[in-house]
C-alpha cells in the first residue's frame, strides 16, 4: 500500500487491488486507488471531489509507503 499526500491536494491511497471502504466501513469496490479530502471542502467527504482547486487549498505533500507484514 502507498499513501501519497498530494501538494495542494488530496490524500491518495493506493491499494494494488486490495478492497477500499466508504466513511462507514462498506465496501465500496476493488479499486487500485482512492482519493480522500485533505482541503475540507468536498461535497462527497470522505472522498476528494477536486474543490480544493477551485479554493486554491496549499499544503505540502509526501509519500509513504507500506508493506505487508
Amino acid at each position: 500500500m502507498k499513501i501519497t499526500i498530494v501538494a495542494n491536494g488530496p490524500i491518495l491511497i493506493e491499494t494494488q487491488g486490495e478492497w477500499s471502504w466508504d466513511g462507514e466501513g462498506e465496501p465500496l469496490a476493488k479499486k487500485d486507488r482512492v482519493a480522500l479530502c485533505r482541503c475540507g471542502a468536498s461535497a462527497i467527504k470522505p472522498f476528494c471531489d477536486g474543490t480544493h482547486r477551485k479554493i486554491g487549498f496549499e499544503a505540502p505533500g509526501g509519500t509513504v509507503e507500506l508493506t505487508p507484514r
